[in-house]
């Protein structure tokens, strides 16, 4: 057990292979990750002064930023954990962990293949400091590595030979530098907003944040979660023609399905905000607003597409059409109103609604997002098979 107060400083590798290029493998043996680490400590003993006091402690895997940057840093809070099991003295000042029989020794440490061709690979790792040395070597930190974080020529050309592949760019970084580029990045694709929510979680996550996206979608954080606002509600307040409205819609799902996903990737929930009257919830690849209960006196429910270009499905309304059981008529009445995220989910959401609403598991395609005549999303008033 570690007597002394050791504070855990992030720092990660960063490798940027030539276009085109991906690592045979995202993670490392443990004989490979504990020869890579030697050489990371030489680099690091030359750029920044005083780190002789300090334990390097590194996971032979190779991640995407968006798995490192998730609430609560779980690939760092794993590592440091698990480097404040081994004694100090093993492996000098050094210890590494790779993978043994195909496995990491924890599941966080497993990089996911989902985001496996990503333009950067980022292997994390930690210093782990005396309490009354940190803020000094974090400051140097911040310091040498931005300005002369280039990994030496051993270290890169044992990655090169090690994954099979030719790099770019090695170079070190502290995690501030890693959530400043992604900053930047974002920004680039108008997501500045997202990342102002992302950066709470991260960074704040006691504190609430409230933000709008680009296209005006009111976005909130808050106990971990963010809530958006309906689309349905965006539109309420929505003052142009009915063409435009459509169109401007569909602007709002498609930002939506962005948002979703990069919130996804660093495992933020997602949720929509709810209003007076109405239920929200939210399932694996979908969000889902209901308005009013099915009345059985009238015609049995049916499932409307809203459709866009390029876009396919990008709502599903719920909703009784004109007319009851007993002939009388009447409006459609809207019940709910679906937004699948993600092409995959279309599929199962068709199922959950018409099994919760009595209807045929069918959609009827309107070939077109189909507004009422005060402007919202509606549903025909009659049912053409």
């Amino acid at each position: 057990m570690e007597v002394q107060t050791l504070i855990a400083l992030p720092v990660l590798l960063a490798l940027e292979p030539v276009a085109g290029e991906t690592p045979s493998r995202m993670t490392l043996s443990r004989d490979e990750a504990a020869e890579l680490a030697e050489l990371i400590a030489i680099d690091l003993h030359a750029l920044v002064p005083g780190i002789d006091a300090a334990r390097l402690a590194l996971t032979g895997a190779l991640f995407d930023p968006v798995e490192l940057l998730r609430p609560g840093f779980p690939v760092w809070a794993t590592l440091d954990e698990l480097a404040r099991r081994v004694p100090r003295g093993q492996l000098d000042n050094v210890v590494a962990f790779g993978s043994h029989d195909g496995h990491m020794p924890a599941q966080p440490l497993e990089p996911s293949a989902v985001f496996a061709d990503g333009p950067m690979r980022l292997l994390p790792m930690s210093l782990l400091v005396p309490a009354e040395l940190a803020d000094e070597l974090s400051q140097q930190l911040e310091i040498q590595l931005v300005g002369r974080g280039e990994a030496g020529v051993r270290t890169a050309d044992w990655l090169m030979r090690t994954l099979g592949i030719r790099l770019e760019h090695v170079r070190y970084l502290s995690r501030n530098d890693l959530l400043a580029l992604t900053c930047v990045q974002y920004e680039h694709v108008n997501l500045a907003s997202l990342w102002t929510l992302l950066e709470a979680a991260l960074l704040t996550p006691w504190r609430n944040e409230s933000t709008l996206s680009a296209r005006g979608l009111a976005m909130h954080y808050a106990d971990g979660k963010v809530e958006v606002q309906s689309p349905t509600q965006w539109l309420s307040v929505q003052t142009a023609d009915a063409s435009q409205r459509a169109h401007d819609f569909a602007g709002i799902v498609f930002e939506l399905r962005q948002h979703a996903a990069l919130l996804d990737a660093h495992r933020l929930p997602l949720r929509l905000q709810a209003t007076t009257g109405q239920q929200v919830e939210a399932g694996s690849g979908y969000l889902l607003e209901t308005l009013q209960a099915v009345d059985p006196a009238h015609a049995a429910p049916s499932l409307f597409a809203h459709e866009a270009p390029g876009l396919g499905v990008v709502a599903i309304s719920v909703a009784q059409p004109n007319g009851t059981r007993h002939g009388a008529v009447g409006g459609a009445r809207v019940l709910a109103h679906a937004y699948p995220l993600q092409p995959q989910t279309l599929g199962p959401l068709i199922a959950l609604l018409s099994e919760r609403y009595g209807s045929a598991a069918e959609l009827h395609a309107l070939g077109r997002i189909m507004l009422d005549e005060r402007g919202q999303l509606g549903a025909p008033a009659t049912v053409i098979h």
